[in-house]
């Protein structure tokens, strides 16, 4: 048997009878480390215990300190029979010992018992005065750049033990909080003499002369702090409700297409501008969009946001295996090839047209002509060389010729369509982004454009009253700037 006690969070008085009872009169006691108040008291009751502070210098982390500890405990155990493990606080409050020992002693069938103790939660509690029933959470330290923080409860942070640890949960919190919201400094929460609760801003945290391994901080539940995702599904929420918005209410997933459209074009301008604080803006945009459809979707009964983040984030996982499923790493062309084939089993297409009949109709036709050329061309159907796709260009510029001077306009539409499509391949097989190419062009062109009416404002003419051929000759001169 293996009994676990907890000694506490400190003061004396906090040790309970039956812990202090197991303790005077048991052997081969253990106790997690020297450095705890109650552990002075015990000494004076004469009370031999042996401790794992050697672990810590020992070891290079502390998963391994505490993986170490539960591991000699078993074989204490098998060694002496009935033992006693003693830690600070509770047994089962943040305490990583406790939970692989528990863990090793299912599988090597021994009994364990775990006995009730005061944790220094309770201390906390009993000295900020608080009700956990309004909301509480609880984060290691060492955890923090791993957990979702919450300004709608109260957090209470541990193991805040040195200025280093308390620089990196101060600048977590950053992310979330004002530099000078108030917080409260926790130290050695109920005990006598030593114990100092005080309130700090937030920017002092790692300034704190008396931090140790006694230290916690508590940030009270602030709603009116940075604002987060919910706060903005709680707007849209507030916009769609029946005191909402006249305009915000009579949108649908069909009247909100073109609004989509538009903002993530926007978000490529301000990328194109190399505009840091208009990206954030229109990827707000973008963002807006995506809860106001979930939204739609919630009151349609069909889906909520939390439906559209399980779905990609189940999408991206199954899609990385070599990353998620501890598979061979790839190059990014495998990876790009890996991708179509998890697609296609996500899509379950049977055939090859039916992959290509997928590829969104709404896309930009050049957008979607290339990707339709890149799905052709993974089964090989596809131009040998470059100058075969030029020879194409070529053939239908002449069946536009053929045909332009014709009434026809369905079979013209068609050639130039062949034109554009052709001209695709040729930017495809360049490793050309046709959509970046056009716009560069028209850039070029209005820039271009624009010399030739500014030059002619200098003259004092409109642009209707100079000659193509004066215009041209513009146009060239601008070519050589």
């Amino acid at each position: 048997m293996i009994k676990v006690v907890g000694l506490g969070p400190g003061a004396i008085d906090s040790l309970t009878i039956g812990t202090l009872e197991i303790l005077k009169n048991s052997e081969n006691i253990y106790l997690r480390t020297e450095k705890h108040p109650t552990v002075d008291y015990l000494k004076t009751l004469c009370i031999e215990f042996e401790t794992y502070d050697n672990r810590y210098e020992e070891n290079n982390n502390f998963d391994d300190v505490y993986r170490s500890i539960a591991k000699d405990l078993v074989e204490k155990n098998k060694l002496y029979g009935d033992i006693v493990y003693g830690v600070p606080g509770h047994p089962l409050v943040a305490e990583t010992s406790v939970k692989l020992l528990i863990e090793l002693c299912a599988k090597n069938k021994i009994d364990i018992e775990i006995f009730p103790a005061v944790s220094f939660i309770d201390a906390v509690i009993q000295g900020l005065k608080l009700d956990p029933i309004e909301g509480l959470k609880i984060i290691d330290a060492f955890d923090i750049e791993n957990q979702v923080l919450d300004k709608r409860v109260g957090l209470l942070i541990t193991q805040v033990y040195s200025l280093s640890i308390a620089s990196d949960v101060k600048l977590a919190l950053l992310e979330y909080y004002e530099a000078d919201m108030e917080i409260y400094f926790v130290r050695a929460a109920g005990i006598k003499d030593l114990e100092s609760i005080r309130k700090i801003y937030l920017y002092e945290l790692d300034r704190q002369k008396d931090i140790d391994y006694l230290t916690s901080i508590y940030i009270p539940k602030k709603i009116d702090a940075t604002k987060d995702f919910y706060d903005l599904i709680k707007v849209v929420d507030t916009l769609r409700d029946e005191n909402g918005c006249a305009w915000d209410r009579e949108q649908t997933h069909e009247s909100l297409k073109k609004c989509l459209i538009e903002e993530c074009y926007e978000v490529l301008e301000a990328i194109d501008e190399k505009d840091e604080d208009n990206i954030i803006e229109e990827l707000g945009d973008v963002l807006l969009q995506v809860i106001f459809h979930a939204k739609i979707g919630k009151e349609e009964g069909y889906f909520n946001i939390n439906d559209v983040i399980r779905g990609i984030t189940n999408k991206m996982i199954n899609r990385h295996p070599h990353i998620f499923k501890s598979l061979e790493s790839k190059t990014t062309k495998q990876v790009l090839e890996s991708w179509e084939i998890i697609k296609s089993k996500e899509k379950q297409f049977n055939s090859y047209t039916e992959a290509l009949k997928h590829v969104p109709k709404n896309l930009p036709g050049l957008m979607k002509a290339v990707k339709v050329q890149q799905k052709a061309s993974k089964v090989g159907f596809d131009f040998e060389c470059l100058e075969d796709a030029m020879e194409k260009v070529i053939e239908e510029l002449g069946e536009v010729r053929d045909v332009y001077k014709g009434e026809n306009r369905a079979k013209i539409l068609e050639e130039v369509g062949d034109l554009v499509f052709s001209t695709v391949n040729i930017a495809r097989l360049l490793d050309i982004d046709p959509e970046v190419a056009v716009n560069y062009t028209i850039d070029k062109f209005i820039n271009r454009f624009g010399y030739i009416e500014e030059n002619a404002r200098d003259k004092g003419l409109e642009l209707n009253q100079m000659s193509l051929a004066d215009m041209d000759k513009l146009w060239n001169k601008s070519k050589r700037l």
